[in-house]
């Protein structure tokens, strides 16, 4: 799981939170422990990166350590071998709150990049030019439904955040737009905006 760890010092008590990380996160996940007393490498676990105990740490040398914050914010970073990691670091400090230590975490993000873009393949709405239209010229639910999707999106609605006033305007757009035409558009729409065909004729009427 982890290359052997370096010799005992203040960092050791750390080792078993890196290890815990990698064990949960495995194999997606290398942790290693910077000492900055040295500037070196004080252990890996995981170890993906090529790094070995030991090597420079290469952290920009800072005059001051005392500032270093708790928890550095998310960045990404590359791995040799061109695999994007997502990565965070937390200041180690000794028993009198003076850093001894960066503990960073990066994980491989790239078989969840891989997923979402799957997803977004899959969830991509179709070009209604590429519909066969003889599957769709006469759908006139097809029609409402993508009248009623285009008038949540221009409002940054949802259908259950629909107000009163909302479903009215939608009816009566949706009425201008040739909407009704079908015999039991009324009664769809009425069933989609949960509604009942009295109120949609009400709204239609004013």
């Amino acid at each position: 799981m982890y290359i052997k760890r370096g010799k005992v010092s203040e960092l050791n008590e750390y080792y078993s939170v890196a290890e815990a990380i990698t064990v949960l996160l495995h194999p997606h996940a290398e942790v290693v422990i910077h000492d900055l007393k040295t500037g070196k490498i004080a252990a890996i676990f995981n170890n993906f990166s090529k790094r070995k105990i030991g090597d420079d740490s290469l952290i920009e040398d800072l005059p001051d350590y005392t500032n270093l914050p708790d928890v550095f914010p998310v960045y990404t970073k590359i791995n040799w071998d061109g695999i994007k990691l997502k990565s965070t670091t937390a200041t180690l400090r000794d028993k009198n709150k003076v850093p001894i230590g960066l503990l960073c975490i990066n994980l491989d993000v790239s078989k969840w990049e891989e997923f979402r873009h799957l997803l977004d393949k899959w969830s991509n709405v179709v070009d209604t030019e590429n519909k066969p239209e003889v599957l769709f010229k006469d759908d006139w639910r097809e029609k409402i439904n993508l009248y009623v999707s285009d008038y949540l999106k221009r409002e940054g609605l949802t259908l259950k955040a629909l107000s009163k006033e909302n479903k009215r305007d939608l009816i009566q757009a949706l009425y201008r737009e040739g909407g009704f035409k079908a015999k039991n558009a009324a009664a769809y729409l009425a069933d989609v905006l949960d509604l009942s065909r009295a109120t949609v004729y009400n709204y239609l009427s004013k």
